[in-house]
């Protein structure tokens, strides 16, 4: 039971997480109803529409992700098309559930919506494997509605490296065509996540990017030394520029794990991956291999204080203003009591307990991610 005083400060506050993978993990289910409220016990979904009002939270990012595969030209068309897939279901939803919710482009847009009455949905791809070697297909997919672009996933791409690849770093940071990609979200005010990228990419990406950056679903390497998670000094840097770090909720990121031959059984799979076309049967593949990954080594078990240490490290780092929520549903975080976009009321009344004012959520809720957007 949400405690009244928490349901009421939701709804007095603009709230956004600016990381979920909905639109790949559950829109493209043959049958599965975003209007229905789902059980993740039952289907290991996370988020819809009903438990989106019952988490009060106004806004979400929902990720078009790609997994890498083949970097050839074959590989490059069918992802790209299956993005575009992607995308088009995904407004095809947004326009069935009008009544309870709207795309938003802007700032603007969502804060509108919300006086209305409805959700609001910004549009990102993570990883730039879509892309191809087009730099053109930024504009095309800015037309289908993208406003936020990661750069790259677990291995490294054609934009750039990847802070998880087990060959190591490609480009050093940046590739040149890279770069380019960076210039025209730049020029079409896309924003630029770094997330999964290495740390030599967040600083080129910091050296040569006008705008401030988001890590849409990252969070502190000294409180887990994880690859995905960033050090206190480039978290200075970000928030030095005016960008924002969005705490992840995936178990392996937010408690440290021993080393009992998971990180070489995930680069196994993903060097299979690399090498093979993005189609109906390498999804089915992937699927059952990381099934197969996750049974053999599950998450470790992760608190809510476990996941505050992360917010309240960064803000002490980086600032209250450069902090935020993306917690990844959908895309393998959450853990008891942040399982779904319904417990979001429970991170509150967690930090509600240690003192935090309702200034101080109305920037870590939305506050800070809308100066972002707008």
């Amino acid at each position: 039971m949400i405690p009244a005083e928490v349901s009421a400060l939701h709804e007095r506050l603009f709230t956004i997480d600016t990381h979920i993978d909905t639109p790949t993990a559950s829109l493209m289910r043959e049958g599965w109803d975003f209007a229905t409220a789902h059980d993740f016990a039952a289907d290991g979904t996370q988020c819809d529409l009903p438990r989106m009002r019952a988490g009060g939270i106004d806004a979400l990012v929902l990720a078009v992700y790609s997994g890498q595969a083949a970097r050839t030209p074959e590989g490059f068309a069918a992802v790209h098309d299956r993005a575009v897939r992607i995308f088009a279901r995904t407004h095809e939803v947004i326009r069935q559930n009008a009544a309870a919710c709207g795309l938003a482009l802007t700032a603007a847009d969502a804060v509108r919506l919300k006086l209305g009455g409805r959700r609001a949905f910004y549009l990102s791809i993570e990883n730039s494997y879509p892309l191809g070697l087009d730099g053109r297909n930024v504009a095309k997919f800015h037309g289908l509605g993208m406003r936020m672009l990661g750069l790259t996933h677990m291995l490294n791409n054609d934009v750039a490296d990847s802070s998880t690849d087990p060959r190591g770093p490609e480009w050093g940071g940046l590739s040149p065509f890279g770069r380019e990609v960076v210039a025209e979200c730049n020029r079409l005010r896309v924003l630029l996540d770094a997330s999964h990228a290495s740390d030599a990419t967040l600083r080129d990406l910091l050296e040569v990017s006008p705008q401030p950056v988001i890590l849409s679903h990252s969070g502190c390497r000294a409180v887990c030394d994880h690859p995905r998670n960033i050090g206190d000094d480039l978290l200075r840097a970000v928030a030095a520029q005016g960008g924002v770090i969005q705490i992840n909720a995936l178990p392996v990121a937010v408690v440290s794990t021993p080393e009992d031959g998971r990180t070489a059984a995930m680069a196994a799979i993903q060097l299979q991956l690399q090498a093979k076309v993005p189609s109906p049967e390498t999804q089915a593949w992937s699927s059952a291999e990381w099934h197969r990954f996750e049974a053999t080594y599950p998450n470790p078990a992760v608190t809510m204080d476990d996941y505050v240490q992360h917010l309240e490290h960064a803000v002490n780092v980086a600032g209250l203003e450069h902090v935020g929520i993306g917690c990844d549903f959908d895309g393998g975080g959450g853990f008891p009591g942040l399982d779904s976009v319904a417990d979001y009321p429970n991170l509150t009344a967690a930090l509600l307990a240690r003192g935090w004012t309702e200034s101080a959520l109305a920037k870590l809720w939305g506050g800070n991610t809308l100066r972002l957007l707008d």
